[in-house]
């Protein structure tokens, strides 16, 4: 890797152990940094993969057996006392080295998913400005999904729902960790929903939701994508949409 950033702030990135400002300057690099970018994938990909793993293998019997054949006699009871002392120490170092991982993961997790909605907050700011919008403007899901063809490397799901209160409105291309993703556009009465979609190689899980600087966030993944809905409509709005895309 050419960039320094990649030796220097990329782990610390993922460990979850920079400050706000300086992983949201990281993001910003990220961008722009295909090097950087890769790597990263790269780290989350073998951690992933070593996660899935299993990598303890207890013990034959038979083994355990002829070891303790091996010792002299007269040591048996003393080393039956001091193995189960030491079991037990081994179980409690255990649990504590578990809850510890899953505790940094999980915060990890959630500090990395409050970067990544207000990166898409931002993108919806940056959105409602004039002409920024939708790139194609139709109301017709035949229209909108044909258009984002060739232009990105996979097909995201475009749907109307007009007949539940959520017009479509449009679509257009944004980025998100130097990647183009969709951007999906729908009115709720007076409101604009961005719901972005991009692939991704992690399994379902459920809807996650939150709020930064007044605006909502829901976020989910089925089928293969990742979706984030956004908007300054209420929680309940966006739960609703979230359903009937999901269906």
């Amino acid at each position: 890797m050419s960039c320094e950033h990649s030796h220097t702030v990329l782990h610390g990135y993922l460990d979850g152990e920079l400050d706000a400002a300086r992983a949201s300057e990281f993001e910003r690099h990220l961008e722009s940094c295909p090097e950087c970018l890769a790597a990263l994938e790269a780290q989350e990909t073998l951690r992933s993969a070593l996660q899935r793993a299993q990598l303890y293998e207890a013990a034959p019997v038979a083994l355990r057996r002829k070891i303790r054949a091996s010792l002299p006699a007269a040591v048996p009871d003393a080393f039956g006392l001091r193995w189960a002392s030491m079991r037990w120490i081994a179980l409690a170092v255990t649990a504590f080295l578990v809850a510890f991982v899953g505790w940094r993961m999980a915060s990890n997790f959630n500090e990395k998913k409050q970067y990544q909605a207000a990166e898409m907050i931002d993108a919806h700011l940056r959105s409602l400005q004039s002409g920024h919008l939708t790139d194609v403007t139709s109301t017709d899901q035949h229209t909108v999904k044909p258009w984002f063809d060739g232009k990105l490397d996979f097909s995201p799901p475009v749907r109307d729902f007009a007949n539940d209160g959520f017009p479509l409105q449009g679509g257009r291309l944004d980025v998100l960790h130097g990647r183009t993703i969709a951007a999906l556009v729908y009115g709720r009465r007076k409101h604009v929903v961005n719901v972005f979609v991009w692939p991704t190689s992690e399994r379902d899980v459920a809807p996650g939701s939150g709020s930064q600087l007044g605006y909502q966030w829901v976020d989910w993944r089925k089928g293969g994508m990742e979706f984030c809905a956004i908007s300054d409509t209420s929680t309940t709005d966006l739960d609703q949409l979230q359903r009937l895309i999901s269906q």
